[in-house]
């Protein structure tokens, strides 16, 4: 039995998953997530996600922007204590953060493939666009958990794999819309 390896996150209805918390992330219309109205109903995915997460999975980018805010944050103290990947060719283990449970640095998508392998349950990728398109590409992603802001960027990173080698099926798991326009669908790949 494998882990399941389960990506979330926000993405425009343009498939856009660039810098949906603010500018300093990169994307010249940074922040795009807190301009949409907010009814709390939407984010129910992501507590939802906290029963089922056993580890966190991050880029080095992703976690270096993650690990200054969410080891105080009072909304992610459920994710203190968890098991945490980091899968980076270049962070050195003096970059992790202390006071943020277990941390590991994986150096490949080989890496990340034998610790699927491992018993435990669901890991979870919070943003890191390109580790998700790096890992998508190794079918090595299970499921993609996605909240749809209703919004068009037109350009920036996305998590899906841009060259596949052949079509590959998504099997929807459940889906719910909400009144400020945000969707919610969860979907496996099909196997």
């Amino acid at each position: 039995m494998t882990r399941e390896l389960i990506w979330t996150g926000f993405m425009s209805v343009d498939g856009i998953v660039d810098s949906p918390g603010g500018t300093q992330e990169g994307h010249p219309a940074g922040g795009w997530v807190f301009r949409t109205p907010f009814v709390p109903e939407a984010y129910a995915l992501k507590g939802e996600e906290l029963a089922e997460t056993t580890a966190l999975m991050f880029g080095g980018r992703s976690y270096a922007a993650f690990a200054s805010v969410w080891p105080g944050s009072a909304d992610h103290v459920s994710y203190r204590d968890l098991p945490k990947y980091v899968v980076s060719t270049s962070l050195d283990e003096s970059a992790l953060v202390d006071g943020w449970g277990e941390q590991t640095i994986l150096r490949s998508t080989d890496d990340v493939a034998a610790l699927k392998r491992t018993e435990g349950g669901a890991i979870f990728i919070h943003g890191s666009a390109e580790l998700a398109r790096r890992l998508a590409d190794a079918d090595l992603v299970d499921r993609y958990n996605v909240l749809v802001f209703p919004v068009l960027l037109g350009a920036g990173k996305s998590a899906f794999p841009r060259d596949l080698s052949g079509e590959r099926r998504l099997v929807l798991r459940e889906s719910e819309t909400y009144a400020n326009g945000v969707i919610k669908a969860v979907y496996d790949l099909q196997r």
